[in-house]
């Protein structure tokens, strides 16, 4: 364990002469140290993330002979440092001696700043291995990531898949995590995910005294387990008209804003928009849960997000909020609803530089935060789902209300909302409220399943059509894909110009006429676009700055 030692022993004699200076003599002594094999030395590999995406990253623990003492290097973050008290208390309750050396942890590579446990059972798994109690080769098979307790368990941390991910992607074939975490890295395949419980447990493995048991998800199963909801359109009475709207939404992934009186039933079909949604892929499933893994909020045991999310942040939400950032970045909720939907309820409410950092990732479909030290990229494809009402008090143009709003009060109220972001919402759709024999009316409304049959095929003709893209439905084609896919007739042409000039709608308006046709289109398995279709589109665009918007 010790390392060896070597005295080196060098002498200055001069003689001694009469009258000459005294007898003049220096010794030196010099201890040099050498280890053998390393003993001192440990490296093991963990991970840490960088936005939703995971790195590689090499702890290297080093004891030697001194005053105790512990230092970690590498740029760590606050909690990074306190590691050592849990470490060093999770080492000795678990039964163990922690060395009274001068400990040195380095964190690689040490220009990226680290945060979070996660490092907590690497750094007491390479102080062990130091010390010669766990088989020090052992370690470099494995990618290992954990926080501990002071009693020695180990206990979650986030972004378990993105690591489990990026160890699969480096070749490893095991990577160790805390047992909370087994269910959400499981579900990656071509690599052995095997959970701990306790510290003692992972070194009684290395040492070769017992054994973990891989642990394995069923994939189907956990789609299986979420595939029923528990609201439903046949639960609408009336309002077949923004059922219609939303229908097109859906298969074509357009944004839409409803504009009708309180009580009118916008929130209530809002919320049963996910029940006629394509199923989500197994590969959005995986997006999507590596950035509800980074933020930490995937339930206990939870092993995939299985239904496309549904955000519906307070109007009082910041920025920061709703599209990410703060001191050290993470997602916000736009990125919280990739693949999903983002439900803004009282539009005009929300503060005004907050609707217009939206603009970006509405165009974009993510979301770029700089920094002075980094600059992070979060994906952010959604459907944005607005409502609110038509003037401040809500009765502007109800016949069972009287509006006591002023012209300016109510310009003032819907300007808040500002032209380039309602350019990017494709469909405007009124929500009147809803009549007393459609509230009583016996017949019942179509069920949420049979919807989202129409809307999948919808969507399967749209893979098709663009599966040498990089995007799956109608709301995302550019220019170039609207010159090829959209061709109108000579009638469609006529329809259109008369539009423009009566409505005044902006280029990006007409472009968004022509995606929900085409959307359209899909749903009656059309090959091309017709009159019928332009004109339907055209109607929902009523409230453009040209038109109803004033």
């Amino acid at each position: 364990m010790l390392a060896q030692s070597r005295f080196i022993w060098r002498g200055l004699v001069t003689s001694q002469k009469v009258g000459a200076p005294r007898t003049i003599c220096i010794l030196i002594s010099l201890k040099v140290s050498i280890k053998q094999g390393g003993d001192l030395l440990a490296k093991i590999l963990s991970s840490a993330i960088i936005g939703i995406n995971a790195y590689r990253v090499e702890v290297e623990v080093d004891i030697t002979s001194g005053l105790p003492t512990f230092t970690t290097v590498g740029l760590p973050e606050t909690s990074v440092k306190e590691s050592k008290e849990r470490v060093k208390s999770a080492i000795n309750n678990s039964g163990y001696r922690f060395p009274d050396d001068r400990i040195t942890v380095n964190l690689a590579p040490a220009d990226i700043k680290k945060e979070g446990t996660g490092f907590d059972l690497p750094i007491a798994l390479g102080i062990l291995a130091a010390t010669g109690v766990i088989p020090n080769p052992e370690l470099s098979r494995y990618l290992i990531l954990g926080e501990l307790s002071l009693d020695g368990r180990v206990k979650p941390v986030r972004g378990s898949l993105s690591m489990a991910l990026a160890a699969r992607d480096a070749g490893y074939g095991a990577i160790i995590v805390p047992y909370d975490n087994g269910p959400e890295a499981s579900v990656v395949t071509d690599i052995s995910v095997l959970p701990v419980k306790t510290l003692a447990e992972v070194v009684s493995f290395f040492r070769g005294f017992s054994q973990i048991e891989p642990q394995n998800t069923d994939i189907s199963a956990v789609f299986d387990k979420h595939c029923h909801f528990e609201v439903d359109y046949a639960d609408v009475m009336g309002q077949e008209h923004v059922k219609r709207a939303l229908e097109i939404a859906a298969a074509g992934g357009h944004n839409l804003v409803m504009i009708g009186p309180p009580g009118s039933g916008k929130t209530m079909l809002a919320k049963r928009l996910p029940t006629i949604l394509p199923p989500i892929s197994f590969e959005e499933a995986i997006e999507t849960t590596k950035i509800f893994s980074v933020i930490g909020l995937l339930e206990n045991n939870q092993a995939l997000i299985t239904r496309r999310p549904f955000r519906s942040p307070h109007h009082t939400i910041s920025d920061a909020g709703l599209i990410g950032g703060g001191h050290n970045p993470r997602p916000g909720e736009v990125s919280l609803a990739h693949n999903g939907v983002l439900f803004m309820d009282e539009l005009p409410e929300f503060k005004k530089h907050v609707l217009e950092v939206l603009r970006q990732p509405l165009e974009d479909l993510q979301v770029t935060i700089s920094r002075a030290s980094s600059t992070l990229t979060y994906p952010s494809s959604f459907m944005l789902v607005a409502a609110m009402n038509p003037c401040p008090c809500g009765y502007f143009s109800d016949p069972q209300h009287e509006c006591r709003c002023s012209y300016q009060q109510i310009h003032r109220y819907r300007s808040k909302i500002s032209g380039p972001l309602l350019d990017r919402i494709d469909i405007h759709v009124e929500v009147p409220a809803v009549p007393y024999k459609d509230l009583m009316g016996d017949a019942g409304a179509e069920p949420s399943a049979a919807i989202r049959k129409r809307v999948a095929a919808a969507r399967q003709i749209q893979s098709e059509r663009f599966s040498r893209a990089k995007f799956h439905c109608n709301a995302q084609m550019s220019s170039r894909h609207i010159k090829t896919h959209c061709k109108i007739d000579d009638a469609s042409r006529r329809l259109l110009e008369s539009a423009i000039d009566k409505l005044g709608f902006s280029a990006r308006a007409f472009n968004r006429i022509l995606k929900i046709a085409r959307t359209i289109a899909d749903l009656q398995a059309a090959p091309g676009l017709q009159v019928d279709h332009i004109s339907e589109a055209i109607q929902y665009r009523s409230l453009d700055r040209g038109g109803q918007f004033k």
